[in-house]
């Protein structure tokens, strides 16, 4: 689906990106994971063809991204509420990807990432920060793209509606047949909604793999220093 080669990306003295190689295949739930500065975000910009690359080539579904959006692949940035226009109604921020507006695909939308039809009328402002990203998610499904890109897409919200809208992502994943690229700093995420991962570090992939696998018997320093730091809770007893 998604075929990465020879990846660079410059910005003035800054190698965001340093030669990364990337397949990842149709119908996978890929992950890209690593800690801030490693050029997680600036991978997922190139694929969807919102930044050019300095050097290297990008596929999509055997067609190449040359800097131009892509229609067959659709994000959901980390900030809902400065995503969505505060000036435009749930149902026109909806349709915007559209060529023409579509009140039933839009109420149908809505149904799908758990919204009620009265929703369309409303603006980004009077609704919760899960909700607004609900909203994200339905204007990124309905082009009906083949590849979804959660660019961060729960690390702006409340621990109380992570989980909710991680559990969207997979039912929607596997419900519409979607390929999932989820790119977080976040392991405990990409443990829950991927099933292959890549980990990037200062601008290179230093370890791919089947999440499991990586997450069981990390093979790089790299990757074996970032799951160490995952905070974890060890009950002592009293006494």
């Amino acid at each position: 689906m998604v075929s990465v080669r020879g990846l660079v990306k410059h910005f003035r003295t800054v190698k965001a990106l340093d030669g990364v190689d990337l397949d990842i295949p149709h119908g996978c739930r890929f992950g890209i994971v690593g800690e801030s500065g490693s050029g997680k975000s600036t991978l997922a910009r190139l694929m969807m063809g919102l930044d050019r690359p300095t050097a290297g080539t990008i596929h999509v579904d055997g067609r190449p991204v040359d800097g131009n959006p892509q229609t067959s692949m659709q994000i959901v940035f980390q900030d809902p509420m400065s995503s969505l226009d505060p000036r435009m109604r749930v149902r026109d921020i909806i349709a915007e990807p559209l060529r023409r507006q579509d009140p039933a695909w839009v109420a149908e939308l809505l149904d799908a990432v758990g919204l009620t039809t009265a929703a369309a009328d409303r603006y980004p402002h009077q609704f919760s920060g899960g909700q607004r990203q609900r909203i994200a998610i339905a204007r990124a499904l309905a082009p009906k793209p083949s590849v979804l890109v959660a660019d961060e897409a729960v690390s702006a919200l409340d621990v109380s509606v992570r989980a909710q809208i991680l559990n969207l992502l997979l039912d929607l994943t596997n419900r519409l047949g979607l390929t999932l690229v989820t790119v977080s700093h976040d392991l405990s995420v990409i443990r829950h909604l991927t099933d292959r991962v890549a980990v990037l570090r200062r601008g290179r992939i230093v370890e791919t793999g089947v999440t499991a696998e990586v997450y069981a018997d990390p093979q790089h320093d790299y990757t074996k220093e970032l799951l160490a730091a995952v905070p974890t809770l060890r009950y002592r007893p009293r006494g």
